[in-house]
């Protein structure tokens, strides 16, 4: 091979390398600002799961919304993943299981003082349980909260039906 070939290639395993350690960033994130993102999107079909780390239904059902983003990216479709983590758990729990588990989707953790509050912020109807899942579609007045654990053919339908 000549040199500039093996110049060529040296560049491109830094690329993938560096790439591949950079972390998926997890950021605070309140209701409110959740709520702005909605008002902003208005034509983007949210769709916010409410999980954690030490929830086993949670942490398996998390590859079908990292799926459901990358299958419609063509579409308005936002995905959002919202650790209900206490804050003390960030940088030595929460950051290295996102890297760990390669997670794509957009992800926060959530920035709220009172549990009850914010639960009943999400929805009257969401008893606290995980995971959750909030669908939000401003173009169609829709805003549908679901209790439960979802395979990924029952949250590909969920989605379609919401859109």
């Amino acid at each position: 091979m000549n040199i500039k070939i093996k110049a060529i290639l040296f560049l491109i395993c830094i690329f993938f390398s560096v790439k591949g350690l950079m972390a998926q960033k997890v950021k605070l994130l309140s209701l409110s600002q959740l709520e702005k993102r909605f008002a902003e999107g208005r034509d983007t079909v949210f769709v916010v799961n409410f999980w954690a780390t030490w929830c086993g239904p949670c942490v398996k059902e998390i590859p079908n919304f990292d799926k459901l983003q990358i299958l419609y990216s063509n579409s308005p479709l936002k995905v959002i993943l919202i650790s209900v983590d206490f804050k003390s758990k960030l940088e030595k729990v929460v950051v290295p299981f996102v890297k760990r588990n390669q997670i794509k989707s957009e992800i926060y953790l959530l920035n709220e003082q009172s549990e009850q509050d914010y639960i009943d912020r999400v929805s009257k109807q969401w008893s606290g349980s995980l995971p959750a899942t909030l669908i939000v579609n401003h173009q169609k007045g829709l805003r549908n909260f679901y209790e439960q654990e979802f395979n990924y053919e029952q949250l590909e339908k969920t989605y379609i039906n919401n859109h």
